[in-house]
């Protein structure tokens, strides 16, 4: 009996180091999240680290050195106050990833919470469902600028709106996992022992409604960062004064046409972000795809 046992404990050990290996190897094969999540790194590291390692204020004034090109001291040149850019951007990304990573975490949790409720309780699945309805009918962008308008331009206030517009969104997918999962045979078994609807719904639904929740957080993500910098350069969102990317954006539009590099390189930093975390999302839905573990 003993033997048995210990031949199973083996047994276990070597299928758990073999989908160890399988999922290493699938890493390795996944590009997209390779390098989305190198580039989101290296940025995340020079917001981190780059204000200590910056000599300039981001909101210091050189009045004579207004709208120089970028050179050996200004890498990426000045703004109209005389402000250098580089250290502008640097100080703005804490902003906008603050803002980003906010929106998609806050608007995946309550869109999870709406969502297994609606799957489960069909009176919360018509009302809840129908509130997410009537936000998403409306254009993301609007229903922002709208939430804006009502709340006021800040930094918090911006999350507050695109949590607003985003969490519809999370909570549709949410639900839809959820019934597929609410289907299965073993919930039903887990449902006539006796188990309450809380312990059904958090203890086994929520854990596997996570993967394509997380997918979709990395999306949002990235939207959230393009929605904040829009809303800054429309002059609904962060002030000009601040340093965010949306801001620096919208501080160039009255210089655009002499000074391009206002333009240049807080689009291209917004640009390389969102690509990384769209490639990271890509890698984290082939990853968790489980028809590609099948044909692994």
């Amino acid at each position: 009996m003993l033997e048995r046992n210990l031949s199973m404990e083996e047994m276990s050990k070597k299928l758990k180091k073999e989908q160890r290996s399988i999922e290493i190897q699938k890493i390795k094969s996944n590009y997209s999240l390779i390098i989305g999540g190198i580039i989101l790194l290296v940025i995340i590291l020079v917001t981190i680290l780059g204000p200590y390692l910056i000599k300039f204020d981001p909101n210091e004034m050189r009045v004579t050195q207004r709208l120089m090109p970028p050179n050996s001291t200004n890498i990426f040149g000045t703004d109209e106050f005389g402000r250098e850019l580089f250290t502008r951007i640097v100080y703005g990304a804490r902003v906008s990833i603050f803002v980003g990573f906010s929106v998609s975490l806050v608007s995946s949790i309550l869109g999870v919470i709406i969502g297994l409720y609606a799957s489960y309780f069909r009176i919360l699945d018509n009302v809840l469902m129908c509130i997410s309805d009537g936000l998403m009918a409306i254009p993301g962008i609007l229903l922002a600028i709208a939430s804006m308008a009502a709340l006021g331009n800040s930094v918090w206030n911006i999350i507050i709106a695109l949590i607003i517009v985003y969490t519809p969104n999370v909570a549709r997918i949410a639900r839809a996992s959820a019934l597929q999962v609410k289907e299965q045979a073993y919930i039903e078994a887990i449902y006539t022992q006796g188990a309450s609807s809380f312990r059904i719904m958090w203890g086994s639904i929520a854990p596997n409604i996570i993967s394509p929740v997380i997918v979709q957080a990395t999306f949002i993500f990235a939207s959230a960062i393009l929605s904040e910098a829009a809303l800054s350069f429309l002059g609904a969102g962060i002030s000009p004064a601040d340093a965010s990317w949306g801001s620096i954006l919208q501080a160039s539009k009255q210089v655009i046409y002499k000074a391009w590099w206002m333009v240049a390189f807080p689009g291209i930093t917004i640009v390389l972000t969102v690509l990384s975390l769209n490639l990271l999302g890509d890698g984290l839905r082939d990853f968790f795809d489980p028809r590609i573990k099948d044909n692994d």
